[in-house]
This record gives structure tokens, C-alpha cells and sequence, in this order.
């Protein structure tokens, strides 16, 4: 029996410079997580809560939260990109070229700009990486640069983090009797 232990993500020597990562997941946006996220945040701009103050401006309805939408497409690419980070460096070059609406389904991808060996930590590097989020239709509606510091494969600081059951290892359980091998 093999036991795959708990992991996902890739780690710093996996990562290629000019690699692209279209990241698996879209998301799409509904009404509850707008209004919460900007109750949530305090921004008291009425251009993402309040319908009939949207319908007098340029776009004519709600405008979901640009936080939101950072938020939303950094979750997106964190499998591929962020999940053996240790922490993010910085962002920088954050840009919103298309406004996000409710039933927008957001998509990530990202490209490896740079990566080098941390001189601090020899268990990381430090990735650069450009990320955009697209709607369902293609339009681009943001992007940044980020660095992070990603944990090498040889890390001990991610390992060993699955809690070890007090009833035993998990088995298959024993054939009951008058069971046919070749049924």
C-alpha cells in the first residue's frame, strides 16, 4: 500500500521562466459575494450596492468591487503559482481595464517573469510572476505583477502537516467469508 501524502502545488524548482499557467478553476460572481465583500471591506461606494444609484451611472448597473475581483483572480492562480509560497513579496502594476458585473465568470493565467534562489532562506526562491483575469467572454479584467517566496521541493517547513489518526492506518477491509476472488 502507498500513501500519498497531503500536497498540491507546484515548488520553486518546478516553476520555468516564460511558462504560462492557465489556471483550472473559473468562479463565477453572484450578487451576495459583491454586496458582502464591500459591506465586509467598508467601501461605501453605492456603484457596487445600490441598483438604482448604478443605473444612473456609465454602465447603467452594479459594478462588482475591484478588491473583489484582485481577490477572486489571485485565488484563482494560488494552485498553480502560490500554493508553497510562504508569503507574497509584493504587487505591483495593478491594472482594471475591464469592469466586472454579477454573473461574470472570472479565469486566471499567468506567466513566469523571473525566479531566483532566496540568500536568505536556502529552502526558497523567489518567484516573479504576471497574472490577468479574463471574463467568460475574453476581455481582460486585471492584472499585476507579484513576487512570492516559494518553498523548494526539499522544504521541511510544508511537510508532515497531516494530523496521524489515533484509530490506526486506514486498510481495506478483510473479505467477507463465501466471497468469490474471481466473480
Amino acid at each position: 500500500m502507498t500513501v500519498h501524502e497531503a500536497g498540491i502545488g507546484k515548488y520553486y524548482e518546478d516553476f520555468v521562466i516564460g511558462d504560462v499557467y492557465q489556471h483550472p478553476f473559473g468562479r463565477t460572481v453572484n450578487e451576495t459575494d459583491n454586496t458582502w465583500f464591500t459591506l465586509l471591506t467598508l467601501n461605501t461606494n453605492q456603484n457596487h450596492f445600490n441598483a438604482d444609484f448604478a443605473a444612473r451611472a456609465p454602465y447603467g448597473k452594479i459594478i462588482v468591487n475591484s478588491g473583489l475581483t484582485v481577490a477572486l483572480v489571485v485565488g484563482l492562480s494560488v494552485i498553480d503559482m502560490s500554493q508553497n509560497a510562504m508569503f507574497n513579496l509584493g504587487w505591483t502594476d495593478i491594472k482594471l481595464p475591464h469592469p466586472v458585473f454579477i454573473g461574470d465568470t472570472l479565469y486566471a493565467e499567468s506567466i513566469v517573469l523571473d525566479k531566483r534562489e532566496s540568500k536568505s532562506r536556502p529552502y526558497a526562491g523567489i518567484l516573479t510572476c504576471k497574472t490577468r483575469g479574463l471574463n467568460q467572454d475574453g476581455d481582460e479584467v486585471v492584472s499585476w505583477t507579484r513576487s512570492a517566496m516559494v518553498y523548494k521541493r526539499g522544504a521541511k517547513n510544508d511537510k508532515g502537516y497531516f494530523p496521524k489518526a489515533k484509530s490506526g492506518e486506514m486498510t481495506l477491509p478483510a473479505p467477507a467469508s463465501g466471497d468469490k476472488a474471481d466473480a
